[in-house]
């Protein structure tokens, strides 16, 4: 099974298997986000546990 590319580019796996994705609400809308929230929102985070099965299977692993 070909792996989603869309998912791959978003997602990075780590050297220990752990899936980290930029944080969501970053991206538009940001004069209504406080300073204090939008460099909150800089950086990587690791996947919700929740939502690991799914993307692991998307990226074909």
């Amino acid at each position: 099974m070909k792996s989603h590319t869309g998912m791959g580019k978003r997602v990075k796996v780590t050297g220990k298997g752990k899936l980290v994705t930029e944080q969501a609400g970053k991206r538009h809308l940001l004069e209504g986000k406080s300073s204090q929230r939008t460099r909150r929102l800089t950086g990587t985070v690791e996947v919700a546990k929740s939502d690991v099965k799914r993307i692991k299977k998307l990226l074909g692993r």
